[in-house]
């Protein structure tokens, strides 16, 4: 079978790089992504897959009968969504939307997903139990996928499988990693509400601004001296608004941020434990404070039967060299994560690295990958996708 899913690729590569190029120029934003959805709509239906518009508000699902009798359902998902930045790459199919841009690779992750559909659906006789592709918007956002679970994506799902673009990974290589591949990423947002007074007289008043800094302060420490080490948080303040004139005491603050975590555990603590540190930082000083910490997505916990399908599908397509295990997992946050409330899953890293010009990061204006990934990236999902099926998982 590999023989064969590897001449598939390798021929409908050109098609599927026409087909990335079309996304990349024409990119929309989170719970905007009308023509993409379009787009994707008509190439599963004239690959033969049965086709399910406006699913999760603009998501897209593709169903594919196997033709034997294993009831398993794999479920593989990829996302539509771009950011909005000015695209700076000066490429001849650079974005043709002024300030929108695909510079988290989500062409990409489409593309190969509709390159996999296409190949399964060549070997849809071969297959002995069904697969459903999720085409999803606003993950940017982290909406899209609890829009997706809520219309019902996830119903009879056994497993499911993504991946990412990497661009500190060379093109032609993937990487696989056992455990917690993302963090949780919750929004916090804490209030500090002291008395105004004249910048003169700071003992006639409660100084929100500097009871702010010692909220901000003692939270960084707390981390280094409450928290397991070993179990990583990430406590970001990005945004302090407070205060009228630069000789009035400001009466209240406003902080916001991001809090990154990698262990369901710690992650329950948190809010609980912040609203502790603010509440012995302000009191002291006669100062009120309203804490809101509102949930985001949870960390992307891999089933490590599916991180091993990968690494062995891989290995088998590309080489052993080409299969990379990560040590470490990523702060950032995927809502992926959402669909593992229902069913054991793993994403994957996709090598975009290019080996003759500089790499920037994800979201950055000037991002560009090695479209040679594209190929890999179908190859494995595929294979790995054709595989699951000679497997006896049950989880």
């Amino acid at each position: 079978m590999l023989p064969r899913i590897k001449h598939l690729t390798k021929t409908l590569t050109p098609r599927l790089i026409e087909i990335r190029r079309h996304l990349h120029s024409h990119p929309e934003l989170s719970g905007q992504e009308q023509q993409t959805s379009a787009y994707v709509a008509g190439v599963l239906s004239s690959s033969g897959l049965q086709v399910q518009q406006q699913v999760g508000k603009l998501g897209v699902v593709g169903e594919l009968p196997g033709q034997g009798s294993d009831p398993r359902l794999l479920a593989i998902r990829t996302d539509m969504d771009a950011l909005p930045i000015q695209e700076l790459t000066g490429l001849e199919f650079a974005s043709k939307q002024p300030g929108v841009m695909h510079a988290c690779g989500h062409d990409v992750h489409t593309t190969v997903g509709l390159g996999t559909a296409m190949i399964l659906a060549d070997l849809a006789k071969e297959l002995p139990g069904n697969v459903r592709f999720l085409f999803q918007p606003a993950e940017e956002i982290a909406q899209g996928a609890r829009w997706m679970v809520d219309d019902g994506v996830m119903e009879r799902v056994s497993a499911i499988l993504s991946l990412h673009v990497f661009p500190s990974i060379p093109a032609g290589s993937i990487a696989v990693r056992y455990g917690a591949l993302t963090a949780a990423a919750d929004d916090l947002e804490i209030t500090i509400i002291g008395e105004s007074g004249h910048g003169a007289r700071p003992h006639e008043a409660i100084d929100a601004i500097w009871i702010a800094a010692q909220v901000i302060t003692n939270l960084q420490q707390a981390i280094s001296r409450t928290q397991n080490p070993l179990r990583p948080v990430v406590l970001t303040i990005g945004q302090i608004s407070g205060g009228r004139a630069a000789n009035v005491i400001a009466d209240q603050v406003q902080l916001r941020g991001t809090v990154r975590s990698l262990h369901p555990e710690t992650s329950a603590k948190l809010p609980e434990w912040i609203e502790q540190i603010v509440a012995g930082t302000c009191q002291p000083y006669g100062a009120r404070y309203h804490v809101n910490y509102q949930r985001g997505v949870p960390s992307v916990q891999n089933a490590p039967e599916l991180s091993q399908l990968i690494e062995i599908a891989g290995q088998e397509a590309l080489g052993r060299e080409h299969v990379q295990i990560l040590t470490e997992p990523s702060l950032g946050a995927e809502d992926f994560s959402l669909y593992l409330n229902h069913a054991p899953g793993a994403m994957f890293r996709l090598g975009v690295g290019h080996h003759t010009k500089p790499n920037y990061p994800l979201h950055h204006p000037h991002f560009d990958v090695d479209e040679s990934a594209i190929q890999v990236g179908v190859m494995t999902l595929a294979y790995a996708a054709y595989k699951f099926w000679q497997t006896h998982y049950t989880f």
